[in-house]
């Protein structure tokens, strides 16, 4: 029987993940050509839809749960802050053609936590 070498495998991390290098022991070094090669962050460029999906989701559930402490919170100043929203945007109104009517506008209601909540989308789409 031929007795066998002990081989030695050497997990490479960059820039190939998860390359399995073979080695006998006495090789423990690295060739020149991978030490040639450099490891690099590569910075990836997020898009802007996913900017307004992390802001909308943010303030929609910042609003639902302004709402919700609105009608739960005590009477007084708690209920006075969450009941305090405003509302920017185009009114509806109707153009009305014989055969067509159209009615367009649209209102958006921001409370404090609706606000507080696009901020968190913010801050997570810039750090996540």
């Amino acid at each position: 029987m031929k007795s066998r070498e002990r081989e030695t495998y050497i997990l490479l991390t960059c820039p190939r993940p998860f390359a399995m290098v073979q080695m006998t022991p006495p090789l423990f070094q690295r060739d020149s050509t991978e030490t040639s090669e450099s490891c690099e962050a590569v910075a990836v460029r997020k898009s802007y839809w996913v900017l307004l999906i992390f802001v909308l989701i943010g303030g929609l559930l910042g609003g639902v749960l302004g709402e919700i402490l609105r009608v739960m919170a005590p009477h007084g100043t708690i209920q006075s802050i969450f009941a305090t929203n405003f509302t920017p945007g185009i009114s509806p109104f109707s153009i009305d053609l014989v055969l067509l009517k159209f009615t367009l506008g649209f209102e958006l209601k921001i409370n404090l936590l609706s606000l507080l909540g696009m901020f968190l989308g913010i801050y997570l789409y810039k750090n996540v």
